[in-house]
């Protein structure tokens, strides 16, 4: 079973990051298992775009950004399409990596009870580097799956320590409800679990397992399992955090802190753990993905030990200890990073359902009827996603 596990635990690692955990604890703690429904839609979507970008990954033994200059014919516009990835991967996930290794520093902090420690950073980025330098693909797929064990475990612990009520629980999963002033954080919890780069991610990586299209079944149980996994350590916060009375909780440390009162100190180890797992996964996958994306666009064909490779990750890794290390809030790329993965999202998803429709390209491996009306309600979504962070970025929503 072991053998079998492959790149869709790296998908999950990526997007149960601080910035997941995050929006989970406000959803829990302002709505409480109100919109659970909203991450189930969220998993389902996540899964369906998942399984679109291995299927490729697997069939064209390539990543998304070369089948996508492959089949953009017309010049200006294959080089502004990889321009907007280019832009949207690369400097948006050098601004959130600070955010990631932020996370794993919380996790620290909960767990041995000392807070601004400058050095936590450091310490972080040298375990990220460490991993990622190997340029081992096994390595980095054992040790990622420990770490989405660890935070799988201590997130689930925490939310049984809270003693839940399931009745509520199921009515909040499958009786979709918007409380009063809910709109922002359902779109945030789609938002935060779909993920473009992710698409990027992991069309690379299936071909550094997975070389035969016997492999597809495979592929396909992997990506299923880890995001439901994935999805399942999401509603575990939001029910730990919903168990909260107080209402000033904003982080996943004031989660901790807000939970040891009530439930002992037990629970915010594990809370702690948890944060850690999720800070250092992301903190890992996303300079990974950048990586990844960068070699694509340019075409270098390069492997994870070759050095073009290793500078790319090596950028956004040492951007986001510095960043952190100083204090240093760049807000203004950060906007640019929310408008650029606006703007991503729907565009990647409507790429990606066209290429996997084409016979050229997937042969007998194209979508079903069902996986493209799938594709296209997504589509939609995103579109709708994408014009919403645009507009909250300039203050207009």
């Amino acid at each position: 079973m072991f053998k079998k596990i492959g790149p869709g635990v790296l998908v999950a690692a990526a997007f149960i990051g601080p910035g997941t955990v995050t929006v989970c604890t406000l959803a829990g703690v302002r709505f409480g298992y109100a919109l659970l429904w909203a991450m189930l839609l969220s998993i389902i979507a996540t899964m369906v775009l998942q399984e679109m970008s291995a299927r490729l990954g697997i069939v064209t033994q390539k990543g998304l950004a070369d089948v996508i200059k492959q089949e953009l014919k017309i010049k200006w516009i294959r080089n502004l399409v990889i321009g907007i990835i280019l832009g949207a991967i690369v400097i948006g996930n050098a601004s959130y990596e600070a955010g990631n290794i932020g996370g794993a520093t919380l996790g620290m902090n909960a767990i041995f009870g000392i807070t601004n420690q400058a050095y936590y950073p450091l310490i972080i980025g040298i375990a990220a580097f460490l991993l990622l330098i190997s340029g081992s693909y096994k390595l980095l797929e054992k040790v990622l799956v420990a770490l989405v064990g660890i935070m799988s475990i201590s997130f689930l612990i925490t939310a049984l320590i809270t003693k839940p009520d399931l009745l509520a629980i199921s009515r909040g999963l499958f009786i979709p409800s918007t409380p009063k002033d809910s709109l922002f954080t359902v779109i945030a919890l789609v938002g935060t679990t779909v993920v473009p780069y992710n698409l990027f991610l992991h069309a690379s990586l299936v071909h550094e397992k997975w070389k035969d299209v016997k492999d597809l079944t495979t592929a396909r149980w992997d990506t299923i399992i880890a995001v439901s996994l994935g999805g399942i350590v999401s509603m575990a916060v939001m029910i730990t955090a919903a168990q909260i009375p107080n209402t000033e909780i904003n982080t996943a440390l004031d989660l901790a802190k807000g939970l040891e009162p009530l439930y002992g100190s037990s629970a915010k180890y594990f809370l702690g753990i948890g944060l850690f797992a999720a800070g250092i996964t992301s903190a890992v996958t996303a300079p990974l993905a950048a990586a990844f994306v960068v070699n694509s666009c340019f075409g270098w064909k390069a492997g994870l030990k070759d050095m073009k490779f290793k500078i790319v990750w090596m950028s956004i890794l040492i951007l986001g200890v510095v960043f952190l290390s100083f204090n240093i809030k760049p807000i203004e790329i950060i906007k640019f990073a929310q408008v650029a993965n606006g703007i991503l999202l729907p565009f990647v998803a409507v790429f990606l359902v066209w290429i996997v429709n084409r016979t050229s390209v997937m042969g007998n491996y194209r979508n079903t009827l069902i996986q493209n009306l799938l594709g296209v309600l997504i589509v939609i979504l995103a579109l709708g996603l994408g014009i919403r962070s645009i507009l909250k970025v300039f203050g207009l929503f």
